[in-house]
């Protein structure tokens, strides 16, 4: 997995405009230039935030990817609920959980 390289487009994404400009226009190819997995590259250009919660992106840069693409705050909670949910707990970074945690 290259957590790296999704919170870096992610990071970016937030940052600058002729990012956020390449993603609305021409998202495929602006993917493709970073080191992603097809299941990141797919969580990113489907908006899946939940998806992307689990696989580890910190929350202070996916928060500002989930405002984004116009998620209220209680649907970004939401999305990290049932992220979990789907696809089993935190994998990586900052916010692993803890197996046996209930």
């Amino acid at each position: 997995m290259s957590l790296y390289y999704v919170q870096k487009l992610l990071y970016q994404l937030n940052r600058d405009p002729a990012v956020r400009k390449r993603f609305d226009t021409d998202r495929s190819a602006l993917l493709d230039e970073y080191e992603l997995t097809s299941e990141e590259h797919g969580a990113i250009a489907q908006g899946d935030v939940g998806l992307l919660y689990v696989m580890g992106v910190n929350g202070q840069i996916l928060m500002h990817y989930a405002a984004l693409l116009g998620q209220p705050w209680d649907t970004y909670i939401n999305a990290m609920r049932e992220g979990v949910r789907q696809h089993g707990p935190v994998r990586a970074g900052l916010y692993s959980m803890l197996k046996d945690r209930s």
